[in-house]
């Protein structure tokens, strides 16, 4: 089994990143797992580095906050092994999951841990906003996603590397790498995995749901902006030839509304297959390209325990 770099983003996690980080380096002893674990402080004022470092992590630090995305970016450029996994540091996700993770991701591109499974503690004020979220991921990828934001992935660097350009900082990292790779029709595989309760309190607000929504429409425009364009056409052309049948019927005028509505489809149409053929341009530019994280400053602390964590 080939080395990994875990990497941890943490922001304000001095109660569970220690736990998280021992219960981890212990984990992969046991199961022969060679490689790094690697905590990206996302300029935390509380002592989440020294207890990252305590718990014998590698730990680099943000100056200052800069998001959940930003921190994952660093992480994943400072990372010294190829198969990166990404992991939270409230121990809602189970590290037991990962032998299963790295064994399928020898037949996929990226592998998510989905929360499906029977103990999934996701809050009630969130589910429905998910399930709507879900619901629209799945029409504007093509594709079935169990699980749209999951914090608990492997992947190889260099596919998740091409992506950093249009990655955001915040939370919505996830969300952006899930639809971008099944929209370039990567293959992305899906384990089910339990979801404990958090340690610690939530960085997450449920007006959130907001702007995962934009980002998803966002997202449909620079890879399928097809899916946006075409139901927009056809109630355009829908409603266009209905009023003109009605105006026909009654008089041999056709109303402005009914040209209007036929010419917007029209229009509308154009404009759809132009983004998609821009879309489908620049997504073969994009895979040539060599891109490299934005450069941000970052404190390198050293830990006395061994960063290779797994077995020698």
């Amino acid at each position: 089994m080939e080395p990994i770099s875990v990497v941890i983003p943490a922001y304000q996690e001095e109660e569970g990143v220690g736990a998280v980080v021992r219960e981890l380096r212990r984990f992969m002893r046991a199961e022969g797992i060679a490689g790094e674990i690697l905590v990206v402080d996302d300029g935390s004022t509380d002592g989440t580095a020294q207890a990252a470092l305590e718990a014998g992590a590698r730990v680099l630090r943000h100056r200052s906050n800069h998001g959940y995305g930003a921190a994952l970016k660093t992480g994943i450029a400072a990372a010294r092994h190829d198969v990166v996994a990404i992991l939270d540091a409230d121990a809602t996700y189970p590290i037991e999951a990962l032998p299963e993770m790295l064994r399928r991701l020898e037949r996929a591109d990226m592998v998510v841990g989905a929360r499906v499974g029977r103990n999934v503690h996701i809050p009630l004020a969130r589910r429905p906003a998910k399930w709507v979220l879900n619901r629209l991921a799945n029409y504007v990828s093509g594709a079935r996603i169990p699980d749209l934001n999951s914090g608990l992935r492997v992947f190889r660097r260099d596919v998740v590397a091409q992506y950093f350009p249009i990655l955001p900082d915040q939370f919505s990292w996830t969300t952006t790498l899930t639809l971008a790779m099944h929209c370039d029709n990567y293959a992305v595989a899906y384990v089910p995995i339990e979801y404990r309760p958090r340690k610690g309190r939530s960085k997450i607000v449920p007006w959130d749901a907001g702007s995962f929504l934009v980002l998803i429409l966002r997202m449909a425009m620079l890879f399928r902006p097809l899916r946006v364009f075409l139901p927009l056409v056809v109630i355009c052309l829908l409603y266009g030839i209905v009023k003109m049948s009605i105006d026909l019927s009654r008089d041999p005028n056709i109303s402005a509304s009914a040209l209007l509505a036929l010419m917007s489809a029209l229009l509308l149409l154009l404009i759809g297959m132009l983004a998609d053929a821009l879309a489908m341009r620049l997504g073969k530019l994009n895979a040539n390209l060599v891109t490299g994280v934005e450069s941000r400053p970052v404190e390198h602390l050293e830990s006395p325990a061994r960063h290779d964590s797994g077995a020698r």
